[in-house]
């Protein structure tokens, strides 16, 4: 193996190493507990070889908003295998909220402030390349002319991450969350069917 090659590699693994030490500080303990030397002692490295992968805290975290957008997204992919487009809506709505329950500061992160505004549409890119392309299936499923698909697509990722923060809410809870989440994408659903030219 060229030195170069094992060089590239080695680095790429020492990158992973400290994105999956961060994450592990992330979800167990929130965002606040995320220094770059909390981070260096969980890797067993010192500060600057953090610093020579990531400038700073908020590039490493950039990156955790980025990495928790591609795993929600792989994990709403295995849902949108459901054959049943109507289902399939449903279940990813719902998937989506357990996703935010099960790791809470994750979600906080890849959804508030802690990054900028347009950092973190681009981090969600994956996840709303996804939601257009059921949006997409559906529509063409039951032939309905969204009159604005975008709008559409907006709306229903505010709706599922509205709920999914009530999910939160000790009274609420997730499993009635996913259950709330489930009924609002049916009553949005509906709604666009009705409301559609070719339907209406």
């Amino acid at each position: 193996m060229p030195a170069s090659t094992r060089r590239a590699r080695e680095r790429a693994m020492t990158r992973g190493r400290i994105i999956e030490a961060a994450l592990h500080i992330l979800e167990n303990d929130g965002v606040t507990a995320l220094t770059i030397r909390r981070i260096a002692d969980a890797v067993e490295y010192s500060a600057p070889v953090v610093y020579q992968h990531f400038a700073n805290k908020d590039a490493l975290v950039l990156e955790l908003v980025a990495h928790g957008h591609r795993l929600m997204t792989a994990e709403l992919r295995q849902a949108a295998e459901e054959p049943d487009i109507d289902r399939r809506f449903l279940l990813l709505a719902s998937e989506s909220v357990r996703f935010a329950g099960e790791h809470p500061h994750l979600y906080q992160v890849m959804n508030d402030n802690t990054v900028g505004a347009d950092e973190r549409l681009h981090a969600a890119a994956p996840m709303i390349d996804l939601l257009r392309e059921l949006l997409t299936s559906w529509s063409d499923a039951h032939d309905v002319v969204l009159a604005d698909f975008d709008e559409a697509c907006d709306i229903v990722w505010g709706t599922l991450s509205g709920i999914a923060s009530l999910g939160r809410i000790g009274t609420v809870g997730n499993e009635r969350a996913q259950q709330l989440a489930r009924k609002a994408t049916q009553t949005l659903l509906r709604g666009w069917r009705a409301d559609s030219p070719v339907n209406g």
